[in-house]
């Protein structure tokens, strides 16, 4: 097979344009090129089968205005383990700037809100956290202090798309040409929010359960969305699974990281050693939370070499089953 063939039936040569990944559409994707052209394309049968299928936020390259040839370098990424694979991630968004982390007023899961914060981190992408339904909560101020001491981060503010509490200071936060991923269970309002910064309606809504007040899934895939400030923004469904795939600990647990430099064991585990910094410092509720990251980190790890070896294990099988075909010796 020549070079400039490669399974999928093109031949000969063929220019190459850049292009942004808007959409995935049941096996294609959505792509915009610099000249804003939107086409519907499919990958080259080379990605698929190396694993690097694109994903919302990639950039591209568009073969001849038919199909993706390549996806370029990415940037900050989201990554999650995959919901039901546990040695296997899942990137949810590429080339992402900050991450938008929503939940609703007036009682934010705090834990869901970490886990977040720890998959931005993995991925080299800062955290925005935004308190949704404000209108909820009359000391939206003060929840939203108390969700900035618990996760160690000044960027929290508490909005409302009824009555436009805060709008105006999360569209200062999406500057142009910014790139935001948006991240929430279902019923956080996160499409009402997208609709509030486009100011129209064009994303599907719908009530939380009045039995239990959990949201419904309106969202069904994730879109990326140019906002009237010349901002992006990456729409995604309500996500129920957070799971940890590369170690973001670190940075989303900053001050933990800074404070076990002065412990008296460099292998601290904050628990009962003597000399402990942390320990006393820390209010236990965050330590509990880190503790368990550490733990999950710990297990994919354990999971991700296993993995591996089977991996290997089975190439060596196959090389022997080859050579003696071949009529090789062992």
């Amino acid at each position: 097979m020549r070079d400039d063939e490669d399974g999928d039936g093109l031949q000969g040569e063929r220019t190459t344009a850049p292009a942004r990944v808007i959409a995935e559409r049941r096996g294609r994707w959505l792509v915009e090129t610099e000249e804003g052209d939107r086409l519907l394309l499919p990958a080259r049968g080379r990605l698929r089968r190396d694993g690097v299928s694109p994903v919302v936020g990639d950039r591209v390259t568009v073969e001849g205005g038919a199909t993706i040839a390549a996806v370029l370098p990415r940037g900050g990424t989201i990554v999650r383990r995959h919901a039901g694979r546990e040695a296997a991630g899942q990137v949810l968004a590429a080339n992402v700037d900050v991450a938008v982390l929503a939940d609703a007023l007036p009682t934010p899961n705090l834990r869901r809100l970490e886990r977040f914060a720890a998959l931005a981190a993995a991925g080299g992408v800062r955290i925005l956290v935004v308190l949704t339904k404000a209108d909820r909560d009359p000391d939206h101020a003060g929840t939203a202090a108390r969700v900035a001491r618990r996760l160690g981060t000044p960027d929290v503010v508490a909005v409302s798309s009824l009555d436009g509490t805060g709008m105006d200071a999360l569209g200062a936060a999406l500057r142009a040409g910014t790139t935001a991923v948006l991240l929430g269970p279902s019923g956080a309002g996160k499409s009402t929010l997208v609709n509030a910064l486009l100011g129209d309606d064009r994303r599907r809504t719908a009530p939380v359960r009045a039995t239990d007040d959990r949201g419904r899934h309106t969202t069904v895939g994730r879109e990326l969305i140019v906002l009237p400030s010349g901002a992006y923004i990456i729409d995604t469904p309500g996500i129920r699974e957070v799971g940890m795939w590369d170690d973001g600990t670190g940075a989303a647990f900053a001050e933990i990281a800074a404070l076990a430099t002065r412990c008296r064991f460099s292998d601290c585990t904050h628990d009962t050693e003597p000399g402990c910094a942390v320990r006393d410092a820390v209010p236990p509720e965050r330590l509990d939370s880190w503790r368990t990251l550490r733990r999950e980190e710990a297990w994919i790890d354990d999971r991700r070499a296993a993995s591996r070896a089977r991996d290997q294990w089975g190439k060596r099988i196959a090389k022997a089953r080859r050579a003696i075909h071949r009529g090789e010796p062992r």
